[in-house]
């Protein structure tokens, strides 16, 4: 899999305003990601594209990476958009929403704050500028949902972390396309989350099937 990375946006083309992995040579699938800041949205994607995991937390502004992937026999490039998650970004985020094919909303399994957000701020949010794209529900650092130090900070503020039964109905109710659980870290189904998902739903992108989104 080749992998690109690309620190701002290239340049304009007919399809999106900040398509710079636009190739008219090569089909494309946007791919942007939400969620609130610090649930590991950067690490899910750094890991995903170099097999790598960041040493330290870097807020993220607009990343974006491109790779290559195969379906069906043909090479299709994947953009892959990293998002702020901090309310200082709320205006200058949605500028990289158009044309989105797919959205992965991502929370934490560990911060039952990032949760909620997901119904009261991430699917409102990508509803009212992208409605009807579809979207993917990630609970990201599943690794430490059985680390002590994390259950006993959540513990200390009589909360605990989040059992996938949660995220399950959460996907459900908001009638997410599925919703998947990962580490960055450990590299746990990560290649489930992205890869197999992703290649699925992209697959129905491609073949214009969208009736079971809707």
């Amino acid at each position: 899999m080749t992998r690109l990375l690309y620190s701002e946006l290239s340049r304009a083309n007919p399809r999106s305003n900040n398509a710079w992995w636009w190739t008219d040579k090569m089909q494309t699938i946007k791919c942007v990601v939400v969620g609130d800041g610090a649930v590991g949205k950067t690490c899910l994607l750094i890991s995903y594209t170099t097999n790598k995991f960041p040493s330290e937390y870097v807020p993220t502004v607009f990343d974006n990476y491109a790779v290559t992937v195969m379906i069906g026999g043909e090479p299709y490039t994947l953009g892959l958009f990293d998002t702020a998650g901090q309310e200082d970004y709320d205006r200058l985020r949605p500028l990289s929403y158009p044309q989105t094919d797919v959205f992965l909303v991502c929370f934490s399994v560990v911060s039952p704050s990032s949760f909620e957000n997901v119904r009261e701020k991430w699917v409102p949010e990508i509803s009212h500028h992208c409605p009807r794209t579809p979207f993917l529900l990630v609970g990201t650092q599943m690794d430490l949902r059985d680390d002590s130090n994390t259950v006993e900070k959540l513990a200390k503020n009589k909360q605990r972390p989040l059992a996938p039964e949660s995220g399950d109905k959460l996907a459900r109710d908001l009638r997410a396309v599925k919703y998947v659980e990962c580490s960055a870290l450990t590299q746990v189904r990560v290649c489930v989350c992205e890869r197999h998902n992703l290649y699925l739903l992209s697959l129905a992108l491609i073949q214009g099937n969208r009736k079971w989104w809707v």
